[in-house]
């Protein structure tokens, strides 16, 4: 199995465009590097791939990538799986302009939320919307074994969504010809038993890294306004944060990507930096490829 990390940083990017704290500016300046919105690519056999979010970032993400690159035969893309109905992963659908039918994978309430906006999606033919939730699974293109599971309840900010479990879904992804085994989950709120069961003889874990410490915000001084994320972004660090609950799971690679801006993470120069990846996990930049 390939995974390619077409993006790592959380919803705006770094640098944010409206954002001149030290980490944005030196981005900006080059010292740091800079990173679109978070998302990736899989593939079995290198020829049928599938995006995992669709981020307002895809163009340039996909013409950043060699492997999704179009050839005689058209785009590699065959679909999209979503995670949840934040913006930041839904809107780049609409950069798919043309797309001969792709599959589009997401949760009940998510396809939902998105029923509105498929004549945008679908303005040069019909897509298909399949429920992730499928009883024993889904078979990709290419030779993936797929598995959706529920994270958290809480829907966008911008949605009046009603209760549902399934509103934010992490994805077990098995190669059935390497044995690799994915598990995707870029949006965590907290950590549960169910997370544990996944990571459970997985290969490689790639997992919300938004927030380095609890109590941080999704946007660092001095921006005008700050809103707390705390309740839907488990912390990396902390005797509850992420890291220490991936203590009990060394087996897999851990990798962390959807990195807000604020987030000390980004800078290979700060202690939090050398905390992280001194107990194995990783922080890669955009385009990392990772072969499970």
């Amino acid at each position: 199995m390939r995974v390619v990390l077409l993006g790592t940083a959380a919803g705006g990017g770094f640098p944010r465009w409206n954002c001149a704290c030290p980490q944005c500016s030196a981005a900006r300046e080059g010292k740091l590097p800079a990173r679109t919105q978070e998302g990736a690519a899989v593939s079995g056999n290198a020829r049928d791939w599938w995006l995992l979010n669709a981020s307002p970032d895809l163009r340039t993400q996909l013409n950043a990538t060699p492997a999704l690159a179009p050839g005689p035969g058209g785009t590699p893309v065959r679909g999209v799986l979503l995670t949840d109905a934040e913006a930041h992963h839904t809107t780049g659908l609409t950069g798919l302009y043309g797309a001969p039918g792709p599959k589009v994978y997401a949760s009940p309430p998510v396809l939902a939320a998105l029923s509105p906006q498929r004549p945008l999606f679908e303005r040069h033919g019909p897509w298909t919307w399949a429920d992730s939730f499928t009883e024993g699974g889904f078979v990709l293109a290419g030779g993936l074994v797929v598995s959706a599971h529920a994270l958290g309840s809480r829907a966008p900010g911008h949605l009046p969504g009603t209760a549902d479990d399934r509103w934010v879904t992490a994805y077990r992804i098995e190669d059935l010809a390497s044995g690799g085994v994915l598990v995707y989950a870029p949006r965590l709120g907290a950590w549960t038993p169910a997370l544990d069961g996944l990571l459970a003889g997985a290969t490689c874990a790639v997992l919300d890294g938004t927030l380095y410490a609890a109590g941080g915000t999704d946007t660092a001084p001095p921006a005008p306004r700050r809103r707390a994320v705390a309740p839907w972004h488990l912390p990396v660090s902390g005797a509850d944060g992420s890291l220490a609950a991936l203590a009990r799971h060394p087996g897999p690679r851990r990798v962390y990507t959807h990195l807000d801006s604020a987030n000390p993470l980004l800078d290979p120069a700060t202690e939090a930096w050398a905390s992280v990846t001194g107990a194995g996990a990783e922080i890669p930049p955009d385009g990392t490829e990772l072969v499970l």
